[in-house]
C-alpha cells in the first residue's frame, strides 16, 4: 500500500507540493479545492506527466473530502495570498474562516492523519487547527522554519560563494517580521558564519530573510511565493512518511519550552512516523530569547484577535 497524501488548496502551493510529492514518489495525492475542475485539470495534468517521470503514483483532484479518507498526511494550504501591501496578518480573520471549516473535513475523513499546515498567518492557522481538530500536538506541525531557514541558506551561500550543501541554518520563532534568524547556530561546512561573514552584512542577510516572502510577492504584485514554500512543506511529509527522524525548525505547540506556554511558535524538532518526536530546546543568549519571546508575543496577538489563544 502506497502512502496517501491530501493536499488542501489546489493553488500554485498546493500543485507545486504534489509535483514535489510524486517527483519523490512519497505516495499517491489527493489535491482538494472548492473551485469546481481546477483540482481535477491539475491533478490530471500531473497524473499524465507519470509516464514520462516514470513514478507510480495516483494523482485525483475533488471537489470534496470522501476521496481524502484515510490520508496518512493532510497538507493544508488553502486560503487567500498575499497581495503587494498585505502583511501575513492581514489574512487572519479570512483564513481563519476557511482553516476552521476544511479542518473539521478532514478530521472526520482522516482521524489518524499529520497535520501539516502552511496557510498563511502560519502560527495563528497552525493554533486553529490544533484546537478545531482535537488532535495532539505532535500530529499538528507548522510550516515556517524550514522556509525560513531556506531563505537564510540562500542568502549565506550567495554571499560566500559556496555551495547551499555545506549551509546550516537556522531561524526559530514566528513567521512573520518577528522571526528570529540564529546566526550563532549557522554554519557553513561547521564554521560558524559569525567568523566568515561581517556584522553588518549578517544583520542584512536576517533582514533579507524576514522580508524574504514580501520580496517575492513585490516582484510577482499579483501572488506570492510558492517553489520554496511547497518544497519545504514536503520536506517535512517525506520526513514524516520515511520515519527519518530529521531535525527541522517547525511551529508547534509549545507547553513550557523556551518558557512559553500554549502557543504555536518555530523551534526545532524532530520528525518522524509520529509527527513531532521531540522537541529540542537549545541554549539561547538573553537577546536571542528576549527575540523569541517578542515574536511569541506578537503570535498571541493573533490568536487572540480570533479567540484561539
Amino acid at each position: 500500500m502506497r502512502k496517501k497524501i491530501t493536499i488542501v488548496g489546489a493553488g500554485n502551493v498546493g500543485a507545486t507540493a504534489a509535483n514535489w510529492i510524486v517527483e519523490k514518489e512519497l505516495g499517491d495525492v489527493v489535491l482538494v479545492d472548492v473551485n469546481e475542475g481546477i483540482p481535477q485539470g491539475k491533478a490530471l495534468d500531473l497524473l499524465e506527466a507519470m509516464p514520462i517521470e516514470k513514478r507510480d503514483c495516483s494523482v485525483i483532484g475533488t471537489n470534496g473530502y470522501e476521496e481524502t479518507a484515510n490520508s496518512d498526511v493532510v497538507v493544508i494550504t488553502a486560503g487567500i495570498p498575499r497581495k503587494p501591501g498585505m502583511s501575513r496578518d492581514d489574512l487572519l480573520q479570512t483564513n481563519f474562516k476557511i482553516m476552521s471549516d476544511v479542518v473539521g473535513k478532514v478530521v472526520a475523513a482522516s482521524p489518524n492523519c499529520i497535520l501539516v499546515i502552511v496557510s498563511n498567518p502560519l502560527d495563528a492557522m497552525a493554533q486553529t487547527a490544533f484546537k478545531q481538530s482535537g488532535f495532539p500536538r505532535e500530529r499538528v506541525i507548522g510550516m515556517a522554519g524550514v522556509l525560513d531557514s531556506a531563505r537564510f541558506r540562500t542568502f549565506i551561500a550567495e554571499e560566500l560563494h559556496v555551495s547551499v550543501e555545506n549551509v546550516t541554518a537556522f531561524v526559530l520563532g514566528g513567521h512573520g517580521d518577528t522571526m528570529v534568524p540564529l546566526p550563532r547556530y549557522s554554519t557553513v561546512a561547521g564554521i560558524p558564519i559569525t567568523e566568515l561573514i561581517a556584522p553588518d552584512r549578517l544583520e542584512a542577510l536576517v533582514q533579507r530573510t524576514r522580508d524574504g516572502g514580501a520580496e517575492i510577492v513585490k516582484y510577482l504584485k499579483t501572488g506570492s511565493a510558492y517553489y520554496a514554500p511547497s518544497a519545504a512543506a514536503v520536506e517535512m511529509v517525506e520526513a514524516i512518511l520515511k520515519d527519518k527522524k530529521k531535525i527541522l525548525p517547525c511551529a508547534v505547540y509549545l507547553q513550557g519550552e523556551y518558557g512559553i506556554n500554549g502557543l504555536y511558535v518555530g523551534v526545532p524538532v524532530k520528525l518522524g512516523e509520529k509527527g513531532v518526536e521531540q522537541i529540542i530546546e537549545i541554549k539561547l543568549t538573553p537577546e536571542e530569547q528576549a527575540a523569541l519571546n517578542r515574536s511569541a508575543d506578537a503570535v498571541k496577538e493573533l490568536c487572540d484577535v480570533i479567540g484561539m489563544a
